[in-house]
């Protein structure tokens, strides 16, 4: 099978040392004998036997009667383990070499020595240790001893039959070593024990306390004590404990309550334990913070501070800051101050409490904010007729303000962060209580501001109507509310500003141009200001006349009449007029052709001007007399050959006439003397065609055009007296 030459080879191995074994069976070494077996140890026996020759080693074998324990050991002597304190063991011996293991020797009997007493040890006072341990199995007495660790000093040694004993009169703080075992009847020692104890150290003394009461910790000292490995600060109140730990000869309590009086002490500690308490020394720390700050204001400008009594204060001080950076403050026994303040400000107050440990904690800040400042110089910068615009100086303390007009039981008010405000949607000439109120979001506001009188300006007239009393003169009448005012009327146009004033309803108006277009309206004023203006009336004037007139003679029955444009008129009508009757002509033009007129008749010249409106200004000029008439019946006859007599006949009334005769070789005039109707021309050339005209004169010396022209024909033959041959009649040009 798989493995098998290795086992083979360990099984054949293993035959040949029980063969051989077996061979030398003769050869094993000699039974020992043993001297002496004992024990010191009460776990152990040690056996002493001659040695074997031969023998590797030995096999040491203890019996007592329960439990069987072998030891290998290599020589003599050999110590047995594992036993059991204070038993009877028969012990055996038997000698090992590499032929084989010799029979057991004769047995020799030993007893295991007491265990030691397990020790317990304290040192319940700083110059005592007490030693403690059970009882030992067979022991009838102990045996205790102390000294000094370190060697130093003497030994204390004490026999007893109790399981306890205490040594005092010892060195505190210091350690020492403590030795114990039992004793049997024999008195026969067993196994000890050993330890080292330290005594406790003594209470520190010297102890100085000092207390820093802003911080709320005491620093604590004392004089070092011997053989203190650590101390142990107490500070103990009704309340509370506190503690800190140091191994120097100092340490600091941290996290005192205020208001609380402590009994301090300091405890030295080693491995041993605790000093015993000394006697304390008394701690009083700061007092706590005044609580139940209460502020108040009354009456404004008095403040009020006050708060409960606190433990262990012996006076108080009070402060008051203000955001400006003033401070104030007060030094009582009481738990009431009182200070001066100002509107507008916030104030910052804490109050502490003193005793002979110092200052109080600072406790809860509380900050009063006095009502905002009232403005004082409320100035209505613009009065009109339904609104008032108010500014002001801004006040200390004032987040908003609040703007409210009175008038009976209607209010009007507007709310603001800026110094101004306007009032609108106000009754013109109205009387109004106004105040301005100061408002911050701590205090609201502040209602004992001072109010002012503002009057609103007057109500707007109402133009009634406008009435003419004379050509350039109006007069305006209004109605109004108001009280003791004054009205200004104004008439505005492309011409200027016309104004007047009254303290009535109505007033006049004079000088206005003719032919302009005026926007009438009217104001009231009183001293709180100017309304509004009216609405506007319009006004026209009557058209202007025309500056100048001309009538020109165009035909004898025809006239022609012009003018210069009158300003504002769109129409025109002319009307001449006599005792045989009235010529008219209506036109939007500035001049006229009016016919059917009388020669040599005086005529009156009138001249209407008409708005596009239907104004009409009556002019009226100077007369006008028209012209002569022309005459009748004119003819040629020859006085020469070359002479020419015209004759005609004359119309009514004295008028001087112009005689002309046009030819290819001339012209030829002549001019009667007054009250004749005829007028010789000599020297005119015969065998021509002539153009004749007779023509009245005016007074002027202008010689009228349009009468009539005759053609003549004047030949160089026949008699040198008749008529001259009629050719035609012209038109006159």
């Amino acid at each position: 099978m798989a493995g098998g030459p290795k086992k083979c080879l360990s099984f054949i191995g293993f035959s040949l040392i029980c063969l051989k074994m077996v061979a030398s069976a003769n050869t094993a070494p000699e039974i020992p004998t043993i001297d002496q077996a004992y024990s010191k140890i009460s776990t152990s026996i040690t056996v002493e036997w001659a040695t074997v020759p031969g023998a590797t080693s030995y096999l040491l074998t203890a019996e007592d009667g329960d439990t069987v324990i072998e030891t290998m050991v290599a020589n003599s002597p050999g110590t047995v383990t594992g036993l059991k304190a204070a038993t009877l063991y028969q012990i055996t011996v038997r000698s090992v070499s590499a032929t084989g293991r010799s029979p057991a020797s004769l047995p020799k009997q030993a007893k295991t020595v007491l265990a030691a007493p397990i020790l317990e040890v304290s040192s319940p006072s700083p110059d005592s240790i007490l030693v403690q341990w059970e009882t030992v199995y067979m022991a009838i007495g102990f045996s205790v001893s102390i000294m000094r660790a370190n060697g130093l000093g003497r030994i204390w040694k004490e026999n007893t039959t109790n399981t306890s004993l205490t040594f005092t009169r010892l060195d505190a703080g210091t350690l020492y070593t403590i030795k114990a075992y039992a004793w049997n009847a024999n008195g026969t020692p067993g196994d000890d024990s050993t330890c080292n104890q330290r005594t406790s150290p003594r209470a520190p003394a010297n102890i100085q306390v000092s207390l820093d009461g802003g911080a709320l910790k005491a620093s604590v000292s004392w004089a070092p004590t011997e053989g203190a490995f650590n101390y142990t600060v107490m500070a103990l109140s009704d309340s509370s404990e506190l503690s800190c730990s140091t191994t120097r000869s100092a340490c600091t309590i941290s996290s005192l309550q205020c208001g609380t009086e402590y009994l301090i002490s300091v405890l030295a500690s080693n491995d041993a334990g605790s000093s015993k308490s000394t006697s304390s020394e008394a701690l009083k720390t700061v007092a706590c913070a005044p609580g139940r700050v209460t502020v108040q204001e009354d009456p404004p400008g008095h403040l009020s501070v006050a708060w409960s009594n606190v433990d262990l204060g012996d006076y108080y001080v009070a402060f008051v800051k203000s955001d400006d950076g003033l401070e104030v403050h007060c030094n009582t026994s009481l738990t009431q101050c009182n200070f001066l303040s100002e509107c507008g400000f916030t104030y910052f107050i804490s109050v502490f409490a003193y005793n002979k440990a110092g200052q109080s904690p600072l406790g809860d800040v509380f900050n009063y904010t006095t009502a905002p400042c009232c403005p004082s110089d409320i100035n209505p910068v613009l009065v009109s007729s339904d609104r008032v615009e108010i500014v002001w100086s801004p006040v200390r303390g004032a987040e908003l303000y609040e703007t409210k007009a009175v008038d009976g039981f209607k209010v009007v008010e507007c709310n603001d962060t800026a110094p101004a405000c306007t009032l609108s949607a106000l009754e013109c000439d109205t009387k109004y209580n106004v105040t301005v109120y100061s408002f911050s979001e701590v205090r609201g506001s502040n209602m004992s501001c001072t109010s002012r009188f503002v009057t609103t300006a007057p109500c707007s007239p109402e133009i009634k109507n406008v009435s003419k009393d004379a050509f350039s003169m109006i007069r305006v009448h209004w109605r109004s509310t108001n009280d003791d005012a004054t009205y200004t009327v104004t008439a505005q146009g492309e011409k200027g500003l016309y104004r007047c004033s009254s303290t009535g309803e109505s007033c006049v108006i004079g000088s206005l141009p003719c032919g302009s277009v005026f926007s009438v309206t009217a104001v009231a004023e009183t001293q709180a200001g100017r309304s509004l203006p009216s609405f506007s009336v319009p006004l026209e004037t009557v058209p202007c006349c025309p500056a100048g007139l001309t009538v020109t003679q165009v035909t004898q029955s025809v006239i022609n009449v012009s003018w210069t444009v009158g300003t504002g008129a769109q129409t025109y009508v002319t009307v001449l007029e006599s005792h045989t009757g009235q010529s008219k002509c209506l036109t939007h033009q500035n001049q006229c052709l009016l016919g059917c007129i009388t020669c040599g008749v005086n005529y009156t010249v009138a001249l209407k001007a008409i708005s596009a409106t239907g104004l009409t200004a009556d002019c009226t000029y100077q007369s006008y007399s028209s012209s002569a008439c022309c005459p009748l019946g004119v003819k040629l006859y020859r006085l020469s050959p070359n002479g020419i007599r015209i004759y005609w006949q004359a119309s009514r009334g004295s008028t001087n006439y112009s005689t002309d005769l046009y030819g290819s070789k001339g012209i030829f005039t002549c001019a009667p003397r007054a009250g004749l109707s005829f007028c010789d021309v000599t020297e005119i050339p015969c065998g021509d065609v002539y153009t004749v005209m007779v023509s009245p004169v005016a007074e002027t010396g202008l010689k009228l055009t349009f009468c009539p022209k005759k053609i003549y024909s004047v030949t160089c033959s026949g008699s040198t007296l008749g008529m001259v041959i009629y050719r035609g009649k012209r038109n006159a040009e």
